[in-house]
């Protein structure tokens, strides 16, 4: 009976040991895992408002769990806008003085005139603003305007993919979720109208779509003499329009 009895005692000795070491290994600091294991995900999605040829870009940041004091943080949004789209800064200075976004360009030689062949890929920076219907949530948008694309020779359409933006975060107190997921820090301006400098975490979120694409109309090569020959006779026509009322409303002193 006693050697039953020990023999119960090991086993069940080495039951709790195992137990032990597989909790241990799946705790947060394991290797590999460390805090993170801990930390919810940082949820991005980004999707085009409108249609045509003049859309809007809304981004929206969703945070996992509640974080309290969400109102002293703010959220920087970097984005990287493709060649074949263009951010008009006139159009976000007037945005601005309407308090509508808080909006900047970082292009300094931009041309929102040049073809898609011609241009580069231009950075913009966005302060997001918190979320009225979520507690958790930023969002921000950007108007986005499509350029115009070489003629193809069968395909009247091009996709364009805009990337993911950075995801740049900045409390006045320290949260778990910085640690967990803050990668770098990168200096840019507090706020928009500010020109004190932060020292911004440069976030590592998860994002909805690996990349946003938008499918563009452009013309096609066969029908180049026929635009040519329409746009001819118009402006032709509208020319001689004007000029005969020119003449026969003008008047004319000698």
């Amino acid at each position: 009976l006693a050697a039953g009895a020990v023999a119960w005692l090991l086993l069940w000795a080495a039951w709790l040991v195992g137990r032990l070491a597989a909790d241990f290994s799946d705790a947060p600091f394991s290797a590999g895992k460390g805090v993170r294991a801990t930390c919810s995900e940082i949820i991005l999605r980004q999707e085009f408002l409108k249609d045509g040829f003049h859309r809007d870009l809304l981004i929206k940041v969703k945070f996992g769990e509640s974080i309290e004091d969400l109102q002293t943080c703010r959220l920087l949004i970097k984005h990287y806008i493709p060649p074949g789209l263009f951010v008009d800064p006139y159009e976000l200075a007037s945005l601005r003085e309407r308090n509508l976004t808080e909006a900047v360009m970082l292009s300094e030689s931009f041309n929102i005139e040049a073809p898609n062949y011609l241009s580069n890929e231009s950075a913009v920076l966005i302060y997001a603003r918190q979320d009225a219907q979520c507690i958790d949530c930023f969002q921000a948008f950007l108007p986005v305007h499509y350029r115009y694309h070489r003629p193809h020779k069968k395909d009247g359409d091009t996709l364009i993919v805009v990337n993911n933006p950075d995801l740049l975060m900045y409390c006045d107190q320290e949260f778990p979720i910085l640690k967990c997921w803050a990668q770098s820090e990168v200096a840019a301006p507090c706020a928009l109208k500010s020109e004190e400098i932060c020292q911004w975490k440069s976030m590592q979120y998860k994002s909805i779509l690996k990349n946003l694409t938008v499918q563009v109309p452009v013309g096609l090569t066969i029908h180049t003499s026929l635009v040519c020959s329409v746009t001819l006779l118009i402006t032709i026509l509208c020319s001689t329009l004007i000029l005969l009322a020119v003449f026969k409303y003008g008047h004319f002193s000698l």
